[in-house]
């Protein structure tokens, strides 16, 4: 995959999954924009870029405001001519269950979260449309936000609302030559660390131990790395015709998943009432109720 002449800015790319994908385009050939709010951390990756042979710069601030999404669309064009990938992958966490979240616990998350990818995406696509060469909007989503998640409403409802934003900036950017699609990770990194059904596997990875054939396939987890050629190929010249899609990728597994569709209908003349609804349900629409959460399996002895 080459991506020679191509230049991205890559959200949250200190660390975890953003440093992956940051290296890994920097690898195929792109000029990087890396970002984070850790000024050391943003420095050592574009460090660990150039000893690798790529070309990268770091820009140093907190995405969410429109300031930020400008300062980092101007820092790829002041460096490097042109913009071509925008990927937005900076996230916090905030968890608590519904009724201890506070109002500050929630607006953090939907403001780097949901409020940061609307921003960056805009200012990428106002550049995109002055080079009229068309782009990439990579926007990184979560399994939370396909299934959700205890304890986060903040997170899943802002994961939920980014692919969302891929489904309606895909309709509305493909005049413009324009693709957008969100990513669905699952990686070994300090978000899913939280995750007890993952923890174990986290710290063997972090004590340089291998991946089980279980963990890589049955749980599609692994490492950052493992989720940064999906990236890469969306990016790509490759891509030009995907676009709209939540895509999963983790471990050894990529996976397409599906837009929310109708499970079931049924019709009634003049409409429904609660009481034909009451008689109706249990016979036609119980079977097909929608579980909630992520369904881990449990690894067979």
């Amino acid at each position: 995959m080459d991506l020679t002449g191509k230049v991205a800015v890559v959200t949250g790319s200190g660390r975890g999954l953003g440093l992956a994908y940051a290296k890994a385009l920097a690898g195929a050939g792109a000029a990087v924009v890396v970002n984070d709010v850790d000024e050391a951390a943003a420095a050592a990756a574009v460090e660990e870029i150039a000893d690798a042979g790529g070309r990268a710069v770091a820009e140093v601030v907190a995405v969410g405001t429109t300031e930020a999404a400008e300062a980092l669309v101007g820092r790829a064009v002041a460096e490097f001519g042109r913009l071509d990938a925008m990927v937005t992958n900076a996230g916090v966490l905030r968890d608590r269950v519904l009724w201890k979240m506070t109002d500050d616990d929630f607006d953090s998350v939907v403001h780097v979260h949901l409020r940061g990818t609307f921003t960056c995406a805009r200012a990428a696509v106002v550049r995109f449309r002055e080079q009229g060469t068309g782009g990439r909007l990579i926007l990184v989503g979560s399994p939370a936000g396909q299934r959700g998640n205890f304890g986060q409403t903040n997170y899943s409802a802002a994961k939920a609302g980014i692919v969302g934003f891929a489904r309606t900036w895909a309709m509305e950017l493909a005049r413009a030559g324009v693709t957008v699609n969100a990513v669905v990770p699952v990686a070994a990194t300090a978000m899913t660390e939280t995750i007890p059904a993952l923890q174990a596997y986290a710290a063997a990875l972090r004590a340089g131990e291998s991946m089980p054939p279980f963990a890589r396939r049955a749980l599609a987890f692994g490492t950052p790395a493992d989720a940064a050629g999906l990236v890469v190929f969306l990016a790509s010249d490759e891509a030009e015709d995907v676009t709209g899609q939540a895509i999963g990728v983790g471990g050894d597994r990529l996976s397409l998943w599906t837009h929310p569709t109708q499970a079931v209908a049924a019709f009634a003349d003049g409409g429904w009432d609660a009481d034909s609804i009451a008689e109706t349900w249990p016979t036609l629409f119980a079977s097909h109720e929608q579980t909630v959460g992520e369904r881990l399996p449990e690894q067979k002895s």
